[in-house]
């Protein structure tokens, strides 16, 4: 990924909560042989901070020396950041509610991601909105409604290497969610936000659009549905012109969802492929073919991961209150 210059706001210290934060969680769960070739045999999640409230979107950003991850505390409305040299820091807060009421329990960003100049990119809950942070420091609205309609509360997001930017919009960051008298969408939609500003429905057959990722060859987009009754991760083929084909599902973990904590919620894609997305109990390991390899199951509701690190070998995982990482071959 490209390089981040951004303002670091202060720094958080995180000593006591550290004292009580376990060094490892839940186990590997291996179903396919296939999946040895990503996770050695004594691979452990290690967990690197504890003590937030709910952890979501991570970002790993390159930089001139080791490089950093970004991840968002959402009931806080703030971005935290981490390396291996500092641990976390305070990077920017407010994240995604600028507001001066209440408004309600899930006010700030969620989805990060970089765009092309290597400007951050976030899915605004309280806001509504995707958002850029340009280089200048100050933020600026791409996209807060469709056809004159405010949208729900933008949760997940992908770029293009044309620059489109395909992004998700459940209700979650809205107060009382779907019944919220504020929302003005009666659909939550899949979305591609063009660089010339142009915003387009791809699809409005979800009812809980979330995690959503992007082949290598980008011929393939990837959306997973948080969805209790539902709960699903579907792929659809990428037209020339970046609308969607039929779409097919990739996998189905709904009678999961009453033995294993969390819902399908946030994703990425190796560059060999392979899936890695939260779902019930974890994050759930998929071959491109669709195979269910394995999960990684953390004993937690698991929003997202991220590939970062050296050569992109770290899996960085929020779950729950934690921020871990898994090591990969």
């Amino acid at each position: 990924m490209r390089s981040l210059s951004l303002l670091l706001i202060s720094t958080v210290c995180f000593s006591n909560v550290q004292a009580q934060t376990p060094a490892t969680l839940g186990q590997i769960e291996r179903l396919d042989s296939r999946l040895d070739e990503q996770l050695a045999e004594d691979a452990k999640i290690e967990v690197l901070a504890g003590g937030f409230t709910w952890t979501e979107g991570p970002l790993w950003v390159e930089g001139s020396e080791q490089g950093h991850l970004l991840f968002c505390d959402i009931p806080r409305n703030t971005i935290f950041r981490w390396s291996p040299k500092s641990g976390v820091e305070h990077f920017m807060s407010p994240s995604g509610y600028t507001g001066v009421t209440y408004y309600g329990l899930e006010p700030g960003s969620n989805g990060l991601a970089l765009d092309r100049q290597g400007q951050l990119l976030l899915c605004e809950h309280g806001d509504r909105r995707v958002s850029v942070l340009t280089k200048g420091g100050g933020k600026k609205t791409l996209a807060d409604s469709f056809e004159g309609k405010r949208l729900n509360s933008p949760n997940d997001l992908v770029v293009h290497s044309t620059g489109s930017i395909f992004f998700t919009d459940p209700p979650y960051g809205l107060p009382e969610r779907a019944e919220d008298p504020r929302r003005e969408l009666d659909f939550c939609g899949v979305f591609r936000l063009d660089p010339n500003g142009k915003l387009t429905l791809l699809t409005k057959q979800f009812a809980r659009p979330n995690g959503i990722g992007l082949s290598p060859d980008e011929s393939t987009l990837y959306v997973a549905q948080s969805d209790p009754v539902s709960a699903i991760y579907m792929s659809f083929p990428l037209q020339e012109d970046l609308t969607l084909g039929q779409g097919t599902l990739l996998h189905d973990a709904t009678d999961q969802v009453s033995k294993l904590p969390g819902l399908p919620d946030g994703m990425c894609v190796a560059a060999d492929g392979v899936i890695w997305a939260s779902g019930p109990g974890g994050v759930y390991v998929f071959h491109p073919d669709g195979t269910l390899l394995g999960r990684l199951l953390t004993g937690q509701r698991t929003s997202n991961c991220a590939l970062g690190g050296p050569r992109n070998r770290t899996l960085f995982i929020t779950a729950h209150s934690y921020l871990c990482r898994i090591e990969l071959k």
